[in-house]
């Protein structure tokens, strides 16, 4: 089994739906933090139940399944976990040097210019009274500055990834079982984190952890099951009940914005819908993405030829660079947020703003890729090893 394992991995390993997925939740991220942006009504967001936050777990989890799944069949359980913890340790101080000069510039814009409230705005009022206590609870994950949180959220599901794989390995199923069975607990009695200096986790790691784990099973299942997938999506019946809740969801989600269509749908049905808040994960958020992901994985197959179009090479390097493209948009969004509020509030103003942070983000990406590149460049033969060539020496 394991030989047919390893090789179905590592071909999913290059499937670039992933990296297009990724690379658009990050563009979508980037434009969702940005308030009262224009543009930000054209993401995934503002046509039904879910919205690039679900969309970046879910995948975090499939490519996550499918790199150290294989790892795992080839190297082995200890250095498996070794090198998941590496992985999280880089999250962890990207999320450290994020939040420190995040703060640190909030407070230091808000105190120069004449917009005091964006302090508020931003989640970190404690900054200006507390700045030691603030540093500390953020140092523990318990500050929730804005625009940080899927961040936190996804260090929190990294830190227990090595017992959801070794369940995924073994007992796919069942560890899918025990995911939901936590999710639906967590929701019946309201479990979540605290926060500094008052409330909850805006994404309750707890509920949230199930589209992550449910990523990581249809990389595993897939694995083991993928005719069997493949005959679910030729079924005309799942096709047409996925569009028609789609449908729904879009004309739900548009009452929210516009009375003409509330008007038209019943209140009981609305004041259950809406709004659609995303901390605890309502079940028929979940129930939007499946649907969604239904539907893409039909649409668009594995070597579909759209990839090679240039048009779409910028979103898929954001997708293959993904970490930094997230830093770097939680400063663009703040800077962004800056530029609106104290400039000429005009359409041609937000489009402006969004697709330089666009442009900014994808030159991140190509850069951090050819930096990558660059320290995987071998020695040349007979050259000495001298200090500087050890050091870029690629590390695995």
């Amino acid at each position: 089994m394991h030989p047919s394992m390893k090789a179905e991995l590592a071909a999913r390993d290059g499937d670039l739906r992933l990296h297009l997925l990724l690379g658009l939740a990050a563009w979508f991220l980037f434009l969702d933090h940005v308030p009262h942006n224009a543009v930000s009504l054209l993401t995934m967001r503002n046509f039904g139940f879910s919205g690039a936050t679900d969309l970046f777990v879910f995948v975090g989890g499939y490519t996550a399944a499918i790199l150290y799944g294989r790892m795992m069949l080839e190297r082995g359980l200890v250095v498996t976990a070794t090198r998941i913890f590496k992985r999280l340790w880089q999250l962890y101080v990207a999320y450290v040097v994020l939040f420190v000069v995040y703060i640190e510039l909030i407070g230091y814009v808000a105190g120069k210019s004449s917009a005091p409230a964006l302090i508020g705005e931003f989640n970190v009022t404690g900054i200006v009274d507390h700045t030691i206590r603030t540093l500390i609870h953020g140092l523990l994950l318990q500050a929730k500055p804005l625009n940080l949180e899927v961040l936190q959220l996804f260090i929190v599901l990294m830190a227990f990834f090595p017992f959801v794989l070794i369940g995924m390995m073994r007992r796919p199923n069942l560890t899918m079982a025990a995911s939901i069975s936590l999710y639906f607990a967590a929701r019946h009695l309201d479990w979540n984190l605290s926060s500094f200096p008052d409330g909850r986790w805006s994404l309750n790691p707890f509920c949230w952890q199930l589209l992550f784990v449910f990523g990581t099973w249809l990389a595993s299942i897939g694995v083991r099951q993928k005719h069997t997938l493949s005959a679910l999506q030729n079924f005309g019946i799942l096709r047409v009940a996925a569009w028609l809740y789609l449908i729904f969801a879009l004309i739900v989600t548009m009452a929210g914005s516009f009375p003409q269509i509330a008007g038209i749908m019943p209140d009981y049905l609305l004041d259950v819908l809406l709004p659609n808040q995303p901390e605890n994960l309502v079940p028929y958020r979940v129930l939007h993405f499946l649907a969604l992901t239904f539907l893409f994985t039909y649409m668009v197959p594995r070597y579909w030829r759209g990839f090679h179009w240039q048009a779409l090479q910028p979103v898929i390097k954001c997708g293959e660079e993904w970490l930094p493209v997230f830093c770097a948009g939680v400063f663009l969004s703040f800077a962004a947020h800056l530029v609106l509020i104290t400039g000429p509030n005009l359409l041609s103003m937000h489009v402006l703003v969004s697709a330089a942070g666009i442009s900014i983000m994808t030159a991140v990406a190509y850069y951090a890729s050819w930096s990558k590149q660059q320290d995987r460049k071998p020695v040349p033969r007979g050259q000495s090893m001298t200090v500087s060539s050890i050091h870029q020496q690629p590390t695995h």
